[in-house]
């Protein structure tokens, strides 16, 4: 006899903060109980047959309210409740996710000459993200970037960008970012609000974030997708170089596309995996 429910996201996974309540058919609350750490709630309190209202919220999600008919044993099976985000945003489950750089990108994007763009990457970098279980605008991420790391396929170009006329890698070898705090800006989209260290010269900078889901990996881990965007501007950073080539216009352009495509693996030890 008693309740039984299993409180899910729209992934899968288990929301551990869940709280089921029930109501009798006059509005009394007969039965209150918290999900246990897999999201499994279970209570032995004996109900009177009949039907009853069943109320299941959570910290961050939509509450689910449903219909449950208590069989004459005072029995209610109610199977799984799926959550969804306040607002219909999502993110991964709560916790420490690391961020992996073997399948992860840093890219920026700049004009040149006015007519076309120079890519680039920087292939050495560490990240760190935290999802909140309650509130989850209270999520964090921060990472770590060499800055002599960059590489735009050209090792001239890459050296003059180390160089103090852009990124000044010898002085200041790490470029920071650590976050402040996270807005939802639309269904699995957010706005993460933080501050970037880059020369020496600390900026607020906003991303622009879309979380494109979770699954398995072959290695028996799981992992969250995100790709990310910012808009930079190389004078706030104390990059004044500014080689004009022609009728004015200058051989690099005044801005800067920040790209980034993210896998983050749940824990905060990446697993010894192939590269592929």
């Amino acid at each position: 006899m008693g309740l039984t429910a299993r409180i899910r996201t729209k992934d899968g996974w288990a929301v551990s903060h869940a709280v089921v309540t029930v109501t009798d058919m006059t509005g009394a609350q007969v039965v209150r109980a918290e999900a246990d750490p897999e999201g499994v709630v279970r209570d032995g309190t004996a109900l009177a047959p009949g039907a009853h209202t069943v109320i299941v919220t959570a910290v961050g999600y939509a509450p689910v309210a449903s219909s449950a008919i208590v069989t004459a044993s005072g029995r209610a099976e109610v199977g799984t409740v799926t959550l969804a985000r306040r607002g219909g945003t999502e993110l991964p489950p709560p916790g420490a996710w690391t961020v992996d750089p073997a399948h992860s990108s840093v890219g920026a994007v700049a004009r040149h000459l006015g007519i076309s763009s120079v890519h680039g990457r920087f292939t050495e970098f560490t990240a760190r993200i935290g999802i909140a279980a309650g509130d989850v605008t209270a999520s964090r991420v921060e990472a770590v970037i060499s800055a002599a790391s960059i590489d735009t396929g050209n090792a001239l170009r890459d050296e003059h960008l180390r160089s103090p006329d852009f990124l000044d890698a010898a002085a200041h070898p790490e470029i920071t970012y650590r976050s402040s705090g996270l807005a939802a800006a639309g269904p699995d989209r957010w706005t993460v609000r933080g501050e970037l260290g880059m020369r020496g010269v600390v900026r607020p900078v906003d991303l622009d974030l879309a979380y494109l889901g979770t699954g398995p990996d072959p290695w028996g881990g799981t992992r969250a997708a995100f790709r990310a965007t910012a808009e930079l501007r190389r004078e706030d950073f104390a990059m004044h170089y500014n080689q004009v080539v022609r009728a004015g216009i200058s051989a690099v352009g005044a801005t800067l596309r920040v790209e980034l495509d993210v896998q983050a693996v749940r824990g905060t030890d990446l697993p010894a995996a192939p590269a592929a």
